[in-house]
């Protein structure tokens, strides 16, 4: 397998820490973000030589034009950056600050964002090069108690569709990949949760609430066989548009689609119904 460049922002913990460490036991090179000296020294200490960290607050775009050029420049040319920074933000649409859902908006959305357009221009000129960005189940199906982070991951997922379809004729590939609950502190730790308020949602949030946070360090999902699958689909010719990980990702996500399968059968006839009758005038 040929050796490639990659970049990887928040590579401190979870899967972003998990997507580096099998790039790098795959014989990869992989520049990774952090947010702090110390997990810069944790993270080059995985494999001197060949993991090089970063510091970079993903919400600060020209911060992340000049590392990824710096990258570039003093890596070497990206092969696959994955943008993986985010966080995860719980809390009823109702009682969610809008302040709150802006910066999840800000980091999930924008930062992904302004990480996959300043490598882009950089593949384009060389005619290849992989784009990734981590979505979630949750940007194709959705949850209470998560509208702001599965409206990110929703926004982000359009975007990344559109971009694959733009990008394909500079033989480039564009992947979101989905996963589902992994052993990591996501659900924990690492969580926003917006203050409760009203009661008219305990019945509905409370249990919801209770059973992610005593899931969280048991959740099904094995980040190290995730940053496998993700190092796998960047080796083969034609990876996927979406990477769904994990069975209860497949589950869920399925379902949600046929449930929008359904409505759209149900619905056909006053969906058509809206059409001028003597169709388009071109």
């Amino acid at each position: 397998m040929q050796k490639q460049k990659w970049l990887i922002t928040g590579v401190s913990a979870g899967l972003g820490r998990a997507f580096a460490q099998a790039a790098l036991a795959a014989g990869h090179t992989v520049a990774g973000t952090v947010r702090s000296e110390e997990d810069l020294r944790a993270f080059e200490g995985l494999q001197p030589g060949r993991a090089h960290g970063r510091i970079l607050d993903v919400t600060d775009d020209d911060a992340v034009s000049r590392v990824v050029a710096e990258v570039e420049q003093s890596v070497g040319p990206l092969d696959v950056v994955v943008a993986n920074a985010g966080y995860g933000l719980e809390g009823t649409f109702e009682e969610t600050p809008l302040a709150e859902v802006r910066r999840q908006f800000e980091v999930n959305v924008f930062g992904a964002v302004a990480t996959l357009q300043a490598a882009l221009p950089h593949m384009r000129r060389r005619r290849r090069g992989h784009l990734m960005a981590v979505t979630s189940m949750g940007g194709l199906m959705a949850v209470p108690g998560m509208s702001a982070y599965c409206g990110s991951k929703f926004a982000l997922e359009g975007i990344l569709e559109a971009l694959g379809k733009e990008v394909t004729q500079f033989g480039m590939h564009v992947t979101a990949i989905e996963p589902g609950s992994f052993r990591t502190d996501w659900a924990g730790r690492s969580m926003t949760r917006a203050a409760r308020s009203i009661d008219d949602y305990d019945e509905l949030f409370n249990p919801i609430r209770e059973t992610r946070q005593k899931a969280s360090g048991n959740q099904l999902g094995n980040p190290a066989k995730a940053g496998e699958a993700v190092v796998h689909i960047a080796s083969v010719d034609r990876p996927p548009a979406h990477l769904v990980l994990g069975s209860d990702a497949l589950r869920l996500v399925t379902a949600a689609r046929a449930a929008v399968d359904e409505d759209i059968r149900a619905w056909e006839a006053l969906s058509r119904s809206t059409d001028f009758a003597e169709g388009a005038q071109l």
